[in-house]
């Protein structure tokens, strides 16, 4: 329900902060994007690689039981508009309590080049995904989600911060991608 809160929170910030012209602009360059992605995108995969629980918001006790090697599997198509990079994906994965979590999305990373030769990148962005875990009963739950991401070549290490509440939430998570 937490989760429901913070993306009505969000999707409220957004319309308030752009005009009505200025967000249905935003909405069908979205759509576009998506669209685009589907039908013009390559193949990705995803490997999940960590799940750090924040050390400053849990307690010992919830370290000790939490796993943070998530390990899954996931895939998706991508496209690339200039240095911005757009994805679809679905990955499956171990939750904190060992149970499976699925994630399905959209991201967006806008990328900033670090060398001359263009195969390095930074980037930063968001993905707007839809989560399924134990303890919802794998009824799906809307999570957008800030990103991160250093790539070299076609292989990138991205990261997705899940907020929350003491021993709750709280979590880097972090897998590759490869593009192909």
């Amino acid at each position: 329900m937490r989760y429901i809160r913070v993306f009505v929170c969000l999707f409220s910030v957004l319309l308030c902060n752009n005009a009505e012209a200025g967000f249905r602009d935003y909405v069908q360059t979205f759509k576009a994007d998506v669209k685009d992605t589907w039908n013009d995108g390559r193949i990705s995969a995803y490997l999940p690689i960590y799940a750090w629980h924040n050390r400053l918001t849990y307690d010992q006790k919830h370290i000790d039981k939490y796993n943070e090697n998530p390990w899954g599997f996931g895939i998706g198509k991508y496209a690339y508009k200039g240095d911005d990079w757009h994805g679809l994906y679905a990955m499956a994965f171990k939750d904190s309590n060992d149970y499976a979590e699925t994630f399905f999305g959209y991201a967006f990373i806008r990328n900033i080049p670090l060398n001359c030769a263009n195969t390095w990148h930074l980037g930063y962005g968001y993905t707007l995904g839809i989560t399924q875990r134990h303890e919802y009963k794998y009824i799906p739950v809307p999570l957008p989600l800030p990103l991160a991401s250093i790539s070299y070549q076609q292989v990138s290490l991205q990261a997705a911060y899940v907020p929350g509440v003491k021993n709750d939430g709280n979590v880097l998570f972090t897998w590759l991608k490869f593009d192909f």
